[in-house]
């Protein structure tokens, strides 16, 4: 089963496609997709779409996992990042995926059985449940696997 984990933004979407096969996770693909701030917003969401459109076409994933937005205390932000979002679920939807949205307290309660976890405690579980070496750079491509594993696990087993 292949999932696209998406850690929504205009400005750096991280993205990630794990392969979910009997209990094991396998990572496709897992990156950052960033805009410049110099485009009209509206165009750096255009940017983001294609890029979501492509990923979808290229991995054909079965699920969409997503994280919810939390509370922000820019509220302009927050709303962008509602946008995005808004962009992501109409091209899951669009395509027939089927997606997942978890909060941060959710992730990190999936990945390391405490709601408050630090990012390195995360970031710990992601090396060992995807047995890695090491975790891309851009920590929005990290909370994207995250993201992805943690559909992985809500999702019954006969998947």
């Amino acid at each position: 089963m292949i999932i696209l984990g998406i850690d929504p933004g205009f400005s750096r979407l991280g993205y990630a496609v794990i392969d979910v096969n009997k209990g094991n996770s396998k990572v496709i693909d897992c990156s950052c997709f960033e805009t410049s701030p110099r485009l009209e917003y509206s165009k750096r969401l255009v940017l983001v779409a294609e890029k979501t459109k492509e990923l979808i076409s290229k991995h054909q994933p079965q699920f969409l996992a997503i994280e919810k937005i939390f509370f922000t205390k820019n509220q302009k932000t927050a709303f962008q990042i509602a946008e995005v979002r808004g962009i992501l679920l109409y091209l899951a939807a669009s395509s027939g995926i089927p997606t997942c949205e978890y909060t941060p307290l959710e992730i990190k309660m999936a990945l390391c059985g405490y709601g408050k976890a630090t990012k390195k405690q995360v970031q710990k579980m992601l090396k060992i449940l995807l047995n890695m070496n090491f975790l891309p750079k851009e920590d929005d491509a990290s909370d994207a696997l995250a993201i992805c594993l943690t559909c992985a696990s809500c999702l019954p087993r006969s998947r």
